[in-house]
């Protein structure tokens, strides 16, 4: 999961994997623009209204979906949430047993691929570059690659690529104050939690909060500019600390070699993907802002009064939780995407990704075989600022054994709003090969842990389900299509901004088309009627993308 944390007060910047700034030129767009119309609104949302209007004038009745969430976990007692959970028909909840005999026991919603059988969950976990930096340090510290060819030389360069991103980045300066820094809040945060009686505290908590205590006063002061700079209050005291002590867990895997946080919990054999009888049913883990977030995108329950609006009217939301504080395991997520096939998620959201993927070969027969299956795959593109044509980023379509590249897959970029700092988020990773369309992710209200708590977040994590959440409407009206005919609605019905836009991180401005491969900003209502054209069209081709008729927006 990536964010964009800003360190104000110190003379460091931590990271560009952090808490998703926005642009902070302007206040941000209401609650719910990514949901509405730019021609009759002006904000660059997905003109959803339009879209609901299209499909009861063609008199569609839609099929319930199942939309799988790869993610830190959901909170299954939401109000917006618990009434669209898928549940496993064939599972009695709560007697110990597994009634489906598919290998997990009491998967209800679904299922947790790092929790321990004992009952305890990974939370934190190590980076995949200091993991693979020290798996083949051993072997290749102090080597040159003269006479290296084949799988030899690869590896030789993966260690290289991992030894500079872990060595490389370490400043030792910027170390030591972010040591003083987790220390002098982390005493800060433990008066204001007695103070509030709150363990879990947001910036909202601390608008009304006063205090004598110094220590105190000063963790308030840099959630505050945190929450300012982000324009969100619902960042809280556990994101932040927890964001730098993750980063010093990255310094420290300069030098040391990292924890087993997961074996020791899991129990699993990690070299053996087959090895798939482990974790547990607790889809909470009191790690679930994340995913709660990006599944109240998705499908909170429409016109009921509450919160928010999700994107697909007829959805069950399938919970899977595989991503931890830290980079997520390659075994997990291939284990994660089979189950969700295997249990009948026809769409998978994926708000994920790292840099190093030492077993992408299982993950690319995941993507196979969900393909074989006719499931989509919908993946965030991340939050780096950096051309995903020119770095690595993980998972990604392009198959690692050369045969080609997976035709089920969306990368989705972030994109915000022309009226509130600009058209692409200056956090996104974009791609005019890689990144195939861009959504909203700027400022994005919906569910959060707490049962009725909700919120603003920003990233292509929220970005990831909006595109979701449009595939699910879509195929729940048109249940026929094929997953390249899905992406083809939505990527080939992406209106393309009539002016330049901001490359992401820095002031030049380029094309959209520069910057993705459609060129173009998901739009919901234009998607149905493409989907609709193609249902009607049995002689469209499967994977190839047409020509788009669609016409440039005409405002933004």
């Amino acid at each position: 999961m990536n964010k964009m944390l800003k360190l104000l007060g110190l003379a460091l910047l931590v990271s560009a994997q952090s808490f998703a700034q926005t642009n902070t030129k302007s206040s941000m767009p209401p609650n719910g623009w990514h949901l509405m119309d730019p021609a009759t609104t002006g904000y660059s949302g997905i003109s959803l209204d339009k879209a609901y209007e299209f499909l009861k004038s063609q008199n569609k009745k839609s099929k319930t979906i199942i939309v799988a969430v790869i993610d830190s976990g959901i909170d299954t007692t939401h109000e917006d949430l618990k009434g669209i959970l898928w549940t496993n028909p064939k599972e009695i909840p709560g007697n110990g047993i597994d009634d489906d005999k598919n290998g997990f026991i009491d998967d209800v919603h679904g299922w947790n691929f790092i929790g321990g059988k004992d009952g305890r969950n990974v939370k934190e976990d190590s980076y995949e570059a200091v993991r693979v930096y020290h798996a083949l340090k051993g072997k290749w510290e102090g080597k040159d690659s003269t006479g290296l060819t084949g799988a030899a030389l690869k590896e030789y360069k993966t260690f290289q690529r991992a030894k500079e991103k872990v060595v490389g980045g370490v400043n030792p300066l910027e170390t030591m104050a972010l040591m003083q820094a987790v220390k002098k809040f982390t005493v800060g945060d433990s008066v204001i939690q007695k103070e509030l009686n709150k363990t879990e505290y947001t910036g909202t908590d601390l608008k009304a909060y006063t205090t004598t205590n110094k220590d105190a006063n000063e963790m308030k002061d840099f959630l505050m500019r945190i929450s300012d700079a982000n324009k969100s209050y619902d960042i809280s005291n556990k994101d932040i600390l927890g964001q730098m002590e993750g980063e010093l867990r990255k310094a420290e895997g300069a030098t040391t070699p990292p924890e087993n946080y997961r074996g020791d919990i899991t129990k699993d054999d990690a070299k053996n993907l087959n090895d798939r009888n482990y974790g547990n049913n607790d889809l909470m883990a009191e790690t679930s802002m994340h995913g709660t977030h990006c599944a109240g995108i998705i499908a909170a329950i429409r016109d009921n009064g509450k919160g928010m609006n999700g994107v697909a009217d007829n959805v069950r939301i399938m919970a899977i939780r595989a991503v931890p504080d830290g980079d997520e395991h390659d075994k997990d997520i291939a284990n994660a995407i089979r189950y969700a096939v295997d249990n009948g998620a026809r769409i998978i959201s994926m708000s994920f990704g790292k840099d190093f993927s030492p077993e992408k070969k299982w993950v690319d027969d995941a993507f196979k075989y969900a393909s074989k299956k006719g499931v989509l795959l919908v993946h965030a593109a991340g939050n780096d600022a950096k051309d995903l044509d020119a770095e690595y980023n993980f998972p990604n379509p392009v198959y690692e054994d050369g045969s080609g590249r997976a035709t089920n897959v969306i990368t989705v970029g972030a994109s915000g709003d022309m009226k509130n700092g600009g058209i692409t988020a200056r956090f996104s990773n974009y791609g005019k090969n890689e990144v195939d369309v861009f959504a909203p992710g700027v400022g994005i209200y919906s569910t959060l842990p707490g049962g009725n708590n909700y919120g603003n977040l920003n990233g292509t994590s929220m970005a990831c389900p909006v595109v979701a959440g449009i595939a699910a409407l879509i195929l729940g009206n048109y249940p026929n299509l094929t997953p390249e005919q899905l992406k083809m609605a939505i990527e080939k019905s992406a209106l393309a901004p009539k002016d330049k836009v901001n490359i992401p991180g820095t002031t030049d401005m380029v094309s959209l088309a520069d910057l993705s491969r459609t060129g173009g900003l998901v739009n919901a209502y234009e998607a149905v009627k493409y989907a609709d054209s193609i249902s009607k069209n049995p002689n469209i081709e499967k994977t190839k993308l047409p020509k788009s008729k669609v016409k440039p927006m005409k405002k933004g």
